[in-house]
């Protein structure tokens, strides 16, 4: 009897360590994926811009640019707008996700500009970005689907295809000499 009884202890004792361990390791988990979240907030802006300014694609930067203040303007003036609160009293101004418009902007600049070989990678993890935010409990899916709306509207405003300039018209003049070329770029 006395042996039954221990087992009979260790039982429970087991199956909640066991809980704790399952809800640690989903709440780590959560955590990392608003963590993740966090990062791409700032990476796929920074990509976008970077990658313009790698190609000297300077129009591509300031069209960047101005779909980048044009979000940010629209997104800040509805959340100060609408005030609405956090799911779960997570704090206010929820409406839309700063950082679903932030990414879907720089996801939809990088697919407008550049094309879908890019843009499907950038819209996938604007995707997770808008994911997370509903998994750490900052946001609905409203929030995200709004946020998701304004990025992509205010980068498709200022965004045209990118076309690599194949011809250029050159003017040279030196002393008495004047020189007009042309050079075409297979």
């Amino acid at each position: 009897m006395h042996r039954t009884l221990k087992n009979r202890f260790w039982i429970p004792l087991l199956v909640l360590t066991l809980c704790f361990l399952v809800i640690e390791k989903a709440a780590a988990q959560s955590k990392t994926i608003e963590s993740a979240g966090d990062v791409l907030l700032f990476t796929l802006p920074v990509t976008a811009l970077t990658s313009s300014l790698i190609a000297k694609d300077y129009k591509g930067t300031w069209q960047f640019a101005k779909g980048f203040a044009l979000n940010q303007a629209v997104t800040t003036g509805l959340k100060y707008a609408t005030d609405k609160k956090r799911p779960f009293n997570n704090g206010d101004r929820a409406f839309p996700s700063g950082h679903t418009s932030t990414t879907f902007q720089s996801a939809a600049f990088i697919q407008k500009r550049y094309g879908w070989k890019y843009g499907i990678p950038a819209y996938a993890l604007a995707g997770f970005t808008g994911y997370s935010r509903i998994n750490a409990q900052k946001h609905d899916g409203w929030d995200v689907l709004a946020g998701a709306a304004i990025g992509i509207g205010s980068a498709y405003l200022f965004t045209t295809p990118y076309q690599k300039e194949h011809m250029e018209l050159t003017f040279s003049s030196w002393e008495d000499n004047h020189a007009l070329g042309f050079k075409y770029k297979f």
